[in-house]
């Protein structure tokens, strides 16, 4: 308490105001601390504790905007104080969406990272003599850099990193800090993260397209009257990430972050406003999940993997389908193998606990020691129990084309190519080739196409072209005779369905360009797709060349794809 006057003197409705804000405070982080307990998996046994802990900061952040006079002549409450209180609640927020997957929680979280940053909650941060209060400064801008990342707010995102690159300055040239080599790596990491994307300007105005690569109403090709397709949703996802050198910022790879929003709605915002932020509860939103629950694992082990495999498993409710995405590092058996099981096949390294060989690949030389924290198909067989959709993105995708569906329940792999021409090998750190076609087809189109600028016009004319692919892949899909039924059983959830006739965009665009021809490595699938019906059917042939034309780039396609064989 402030010395504004002898303890006695405070009269006292102000000294029980004091004294039920410092509770407030202490149960708030109390129950804060807490969250780092709770078990990183399954549903139930957080929510309630979460529901407290919402509770106790909606009413300390109410207290304090209703008693701020007295709490800053009598307590001393100071503008940082503040400020940390706004931004634990953006932390809750954030937390709350990883646990939930619902998108509107980062409009919420990123309405009180705003405001903080608006009302300069912490610009009297600097003036005092605690390096720890600086780096509660600097933890803010990173934790803010990522929501904003993850709502698409790259203008917000590039301020935002300039701030922060200014605040480590005068924190490492004031504090003769530890900190100092991990505080410039964070920058390092958010600026390769940014560079990674591939960019497409628009001529007219010189201004650079940021697209939102969640699903829109308009995002998946809708069924049509006729297509027979399942009624399977998407209800969980593991997102596994652990590609050598790959960039990443925050524990999440390129690769990861692209994959997490091809599995999400455009979010919508619940009630805040971003300069009066006041908290939503989350027990407001309507208990219908509007995204599949997703866990987003950075380098796991084999065990932390398995445990949430097993978790999801368990809570997958009936009718659902558990989506398994792994970007990762190959692991190739040497030497011959006795047998063809599930295991004599390598798979992808999920933990990168020993030095990586060849940059892309660990090859064993015993074959008689698998590597520990490599995940083999087999692993997966247990599963396969529930309708299971499983995206390999990997040098070594090819050892899950040796699956064995054994419980009959639907079962698809969707493999990524294991090499990749010359020109395109370089921007491996930057993300695969193959995911950047699930997530965003026409910029990986552009990609291969070698092009980063266009017209406005010319650049919506191709992305309503692409809607009209897209609606053609699923007629082709659902009209092919010979297609294993797996495929039109997960076609019914809207996610899978857009992910498959992503997919085979992605394996005939690649077909028919030259440049992949020199490697002849496509991508592939479990069951296999007819080729002749989808991947190579001569209409969906005809569509990528006149994509290409409108893009004047029809010179670096074949004609069809058997040319030149």
């Amino acid at each position: 308490m402030s010395s504004g006057g002898a303890e006695d003197d405070i009269p006292q409705g102000e000294r029980k105001t004091v004294t039920d804000f410092c509770y407030l405070l202490d149960k708030s982080k109390q129950l804060f601390n807490g969250l780092r307990d709770l078990p990183q998996y399954g549903q139930k046994q957080w929510q309630s504790y979460f529901g407290r802990t919402f509770d106790v900061y909606t009413k300390l952040w109410k207290f304090q905007q209703q008693h701020r006079q007295v709490l800053d002549n009598r307590y001393g409450l100071k503008r940082w104080q503040i400020g940390e209180i706004a931004s634990k609640i953006g932390q809750l927020y954030y937390h709350y969406y990883l646990r939930t997957s619902e998108t509107s929680y980062l409009n919420e979280a990123f309405s009180f990272y705003s405001a903080i940053r608006q009302r300069s909650y912490y610009s009297q941060v600097n003036k005092e003599d605690r390096p720890e209060l600086v780096v509660k400064k600097l933890r803010y801008y990173a934790r803010f850099i990522v929501v904003c990342l993850l709502l698409n707010k790259m203008d917000v995102v590039k301020d935002l990193v300039k701030e922060l690159s200014d605040e480590i300055e005068d924190y490492t040239h004031r504090f003769n800090t530890e900190d100092q080599v991990e505080w410039n790596l964070v920058l390092q990491e958010v600026a390769a993260f940014i560079e990674a994307d591939p960019v497409m300007v628009l001529n007219d105005d010189n201004t650079i397209v940021i697209t939102s690569n969640r699903l829109a109403e308009t995002g998946a090709p809708l069924l049509e009257q006729g297509m027979i397709v399942g009624q399977l949703s998407l209800a969980d996802a593991l997102i596994i990430g652990n590609c050598n050198n790959q960039v990443k910022f925050s524990e999440l790879t390129v690769d990861m972050f692209r994959m997490l929003q091809a599995l999400e709605r455009e979010p919508m915002n619940l009630a805040s406003q971003m300069n009066k932020p006041g908290i939503q509860e989350p027990a407001d939103k309507p208990t219908r999940r509007e995204n599949p629950h997703k866990y987003l694992l950075y380098k796991p082990t084999f065990s932390q993997l398995y445990t949430f495999l097993a978790a999801s498993f368990k809570e997958l409710p009936a009718n659902s389908v558990l989506l398994i995405y792994l970007s990762a590092t190959g692991v190739f058996p040497t030497g011959r193998s006795d047998g063809e099981g599930p295991y004599d096949f390598g798979g992808v390294l999920t933990n990168s606990n020993r030095d990586i060989i060849n940059g892309d690949a660990i090859h064993k030389r015993n074959q008689s020691h698998k590597e520990m924290h490599c995940l083999h198909p087999g692993d997966l067989y247990p599963f396969t129990r529930k309708p299971l959709f499983i995206i390999v993105d990997s040098s070594n995708s090819v050892a899950y084309k040796n699956f064995t569906n054994l419980f009959g329940q639907p079962l698809v792999c969707l493999l990524s190519p294991t090499a990749y021409p010359k020109a395109l090998q370089d921007q491996s750190q930057r993300g695969s080739l193959f995911t950047l076609f699930l997530n965003n087809p026409l910029m990986a189109f552009l990609f291969v196409s070698g092009l980063s600028s266009m017209r406005r016009g010319l650049w919506e004319k191709c992305q309503e072209y692409l809607r009209k692919i897209n609606r053609d892949i699923a007629q082709l899909l659902t009209h092919s005779r010979s297609i294993d039924q797996a495929f039109l059983q997960f076609f019914g959830d809207e996610f899978l369905r857009l992910l498959l006739t992503r997919f085979v965009f992605c394996s005939a665009t690649m077909r028919m360009h030259k440049a992949f021809r020199e490697t002849r490595n496509y991508p592939e699938s479990y069951p296999q797709l007819p080729r002749d019906e989808t991947v190579e059917n001569p209409h969906l042939q005809k569509h990528i060349l006149e994509l290409a034309s409108i893009l004047d780039v029809r010179n670096i396609f074949f004609e069809n794809s058997m040319d030149d064989y």
